[in-house]
């Protein structure tokens, strides 16, 4: 746990975020290639997830690796994904991608399973499941302060 509250203060800082923006598709790559059992912070007890969505514009699959967390409706489980790309001023392609098509298909431990998202507006949810992001990696936070754009949070069923 030691490395893994280090890395969260680290990811606070702009470096850090810019750093491993740069190193994402390298994690995906590994991610995938190790069926889920190897990645940059997964292996550091973050959960680690591939997210495959198709391209709005290609038409491709692409797959990102991403934190998640989860959460219970009566409806059943929910995955919780956040569009923060790092803090960056613009949201991540695969944000944009789930709003076009919110077919989407995730991949934790090597087992992958279809799922459709869906964007969470109201402000109260929203909430709820920011703060459940943020304690998983308290980068969250930071990151929305240097965003300056609403950070878009998902829901994944």
């Amino acid at each position: 746990m030691a490395y893994r509250d280090a890395l969260a203060r680290l990811g606070q800082y702009k470096w850090f975020a810019l750093t491993a923006a740069k190193l994402a598709p390298l994690d995906a790559y590994v991610l995938k290639k190790s069926s889920g059992r190897f990645g940059l912070m997964g292996n550091y007890g973050l959960p680690q997830c591939l997210l495959t969505t198709t391209g709005r514009k290609s038409g491709q699959l692409r797959t990102v690796t991403l934190i998640y967390g989860s959460t219970q409706t009566p409806a059943g489980d929910e995955l919780i994904l956040v569009g923060s790309n790092f803090g960056q001023s613009h949201h991540p392609a695969w944000a944009l991608n789930l709003e076009a098509d919110p077919a989407a298909e995730v991949t934790i431990g090597g087992t992958a399973t279809p799922m459709t998202a869906r964007l969470v507006t109201d402000p109260a949810e929203r909430e709820r499941l920011w703060a459940i992001m943020c304690a998983l990696w308290p980068a969250y936070n930071a990151y929305r302060g240097r965003a300056g754009r609403e950070i878009k949070v998902f829901a994944l069923s």
